[in-house]
């Protein structure tokens, strides 16, 4: 792990740790928002590999904020040069609508959906293509109809409808604003690794402490071969988010965004089976904690890409490639 890596997760560990609730202050106070914005932008210039790191530590924690949405809305304001004082950011990946006019100054009318706590933040950073070109668009939630929505988890998701609101656009080339939708994946995965190392950590801490027939219940074989499974899931689903934010440093990324976040959702079914036969009855018990972290990954299993449309996508990949191809594809990184 480099230096920078281990200070940003370190950094942010000790923050979610500390806090019974953390607060966008605290964010900002360390600057982990902007972790994603180059340094000559005001930010640390670190790369995916890093910020997945803090993503990690949120999810591990279970931060009931939109961290990993605003860490990529601060980056694609600050490479598409639109200036905005800091605020409460978040971003849609599925965006339907129209930009009009001209110039940084636009207007849109459509529908922003699933926007993670939109009817908490100030604006909402999408993209649109505009003119033949991938357009970086800055809306203000309270131009917006919203229409309020939840997951499983209790998490805002809500809708949020524009009829002839003002906008910010500007056009942009990097990777994530091409690719939007995998990138916030990315970010998901990272978070879903978090949380299963947590739902890991307090099912071997309760099997340890949860006592039947005289002795705790992680001494039966039976349980300690299921928690091993659950240990090997978390270990594949933390390899597969390590090895795209890794990808996602250095270039081209979506066979490998793809593959972890099938990866990762295929984890959260067997992980979180195991923790709640571990726990019983008192796992889902809402003043439980194993709820918050097992709640939030049934919804982000789900959420910017689920196993179906992963699985079509990598099948696509193989098809359109050739098996001889795709081999030599694989194989050459």
């Amino acid at each position: 792990m480099s230096e920078q890596r281990q200070l940003l997760s370190d950094s942010a560990a000790r923050l979610f740790e500390s806090r019974d609730a953390v607060t966008w202050d605290d964010i900002d106070e360390i600057g982990i928002a902007d972790v994603l914005v180059p340094e000559e932008r005001g930010g640390s210039g670190a790369d995916w590999d890093d910020a997945c790191a803090v993503l990690q530590a949120a999810g591990h924690w279970q931060v009931p904020l939109p961290l990993a949405e605003a860490m990529i809305a601060r980056k694609l304001l600050a490479e598409a040069e639109l200036e905005m004082a800091p605020s409460r950011l978040s971003i849609a990946a599925n965006t339907v609508g129209t930009l009009s006019g001209s110039g940084r100054a636009c207007k849109f009318s459509g529908t922003l959906s699933s926007v993670p706590w939109g009817r908490d933040v100030a604006h909402v950073v999408t993209t649109l293509s505009f003119d033949g070109r991938t357009h970086v668009v800055v809306l203000a939630v309270a131009d917006a109809i919203v229409h309020r929505r939840t997951n499983i988890a209790d998490e805002p998701r809500d809708d949020l409808q524009f009829t002839d609101a003002s906008a910010q656009a500007a056009a942009a080339i990097s990777r994530e604003a091409q690719h939007l939708f995998d990138y916030a994946a990315l970010a998901r995965i990272a978070q879903i690794a978090g949380a299963l190392q947590s739902a890991l950590e307090r099912s071997i801490g309760y099997a340890l402490e949860r006592k039947q027939f005289g002795r705790p219940i992680g001494q039966f074989q039976a349980v300690q071969q299921q928690l091993a499974l659950f240990g090997a899931e978390v270990a594949a689903a933390t390899c597969a988010s390590r090895s795209a934010a890794i990808a996602a440093s250095a270039g081209e990324v979506s066979f490998e965004i793809a593959a972890a976040k099938l990866r990762a959702n295929q984890a959260i079914g067997i992980a979180t089976a195991i923790a709640h036969q571990v726990h019983g009855a008192i796992g889902f018990t809402r003043e439980y904690a194993l709820r918050r972290a097992t709640q939030r990954l049934w919804s982000w299993r789900s959420e910017y890409g689920n196993d179906r449309y992963w699985s079509e996508r990598l099948g696509r990949t193989v098809i359109e490639q050739g098996a001889d191809r795709f081999w030599e594809h694989l194989v050459s990184g």
